[in-house]
């Protein structure tokens, strides 16, 4: 038996698996979490096998909750859903130690699959997913992504800087290297270019 945290937004995506998994294979779905908030509280209450999680969440979005889990659980096994694979991203959460990507259109059997192939002490990537993680176009450091990630959910310079720990100085030169590199105007402009070309 293999015990998962399901960890997705989309709230009908999310009940279709929990109710799917259990049917395809041996797991049993301990909890599910509609943010990245829920999915740490969640997954350090339950300890479960395998944290199923989507990349892209209100919020807290899955790398950091992935961040936050680590920190706790270093040896937590994570499967990590994903709709826009970009190559940014995906070598980040590589970087986390995420185990497995999958995209969020796979059947519940495939999805299945990949759970107890992690749980067996393996890895798993998805070829449509792999091969974007090779493509690498942007000019953009880890850290400069980082800062527009969370620029383009809205937040002001102070807020960045205390989600991302950094003095609010290093994050206006990050913003400003990256407003250079992308050619823009604004933050908002660089973020909404950067997300553009598949970076964030």
């Amino acid at each position: 038996m293999t015990t998962v945290v399901l960890a997705d937004d989309e709230a009908l995506l999310r009940k279709a698996l929990a109710s799917l998994l259990p049917l395809e294979g041996d797991i049993t779905v301990l909890a599910e979490a509609h943010d990245g908030d829920t999915a740490i509280e969640a997954t350090l209450r339950h300890q479960p096998d395998v944290l199923v999680i989507d990349l892209e969440m209100p919020g807290v979005d899955g790398l950091g909750a992935v961040s936050a889990i680590r920190r706790v659980r270093p040896d937590q096994v994570i499967l990590m859903l994903t709709r826009h694979a970009r190559p940014g991203v995906l070598r980040k959460a590589l970087r986390l130690g995420v185990q497995g990507f999958v995209s969020k259109s796979a059947e519940p059997a495939h999805i299945t699959s990949v759970i107890g192939t992690l749980h067996g002490g393996k890895r798993w990537i998805d070829p449509d997913v792999s091969a974007l993680a090779v493509v690498d176009d942007c000019p953009l450091t880890d850290r400069e992504v980082d800062v527009l990630r969370v620029t383009g959910d809205g937040y002001s310079v102070a807020e960045i800087a205390r989600r991302l720990h950094l003095a609010e100085g290093t994050v206006r030169n990050y913003l400003s290297n990256a407003m250079q590199k992308t050619q823009t105007r604004t933050r908002h402009e660089a973020a909404r270019y950067a997300r553009e070309h598949d970076w964030l």
